[in-house]
């Protein structure tokens, strides 16, 4: 998993009845965009977080285009 700052991280709820959380990765800890994130999240919580794999990363809608050009 990579990322860069500016991306959104969706961290889907793992167990029943618990919510998909999701922010904007302000800073990125690991070697060339891999984890940790620091991650703002949308209900105003920052938090370090290491991804599992009930997590996406996405781009913003305006790099998309961009990363697929280069």
């Amino acid at each position: 998993m990579n990322a860069s700052v500016g991306d959104r991280l969706h961290v889907h709820g793992n167990t029943v009845g618990a919510p998909d959380r999701s922010g904007e990765i302000v800073e990125v800890r690991g070697r060339d965009g891999g984890p940790p994130y620091v991650v703002r999240f949308d209900d105003g919580h920052t938090g370090m977080v290491f991804p599992g794999p009930d997590a996406v990363v996405e781009a913003p809608a305006s790099a998309q285009g961009s990363r697929a050009d280069s």
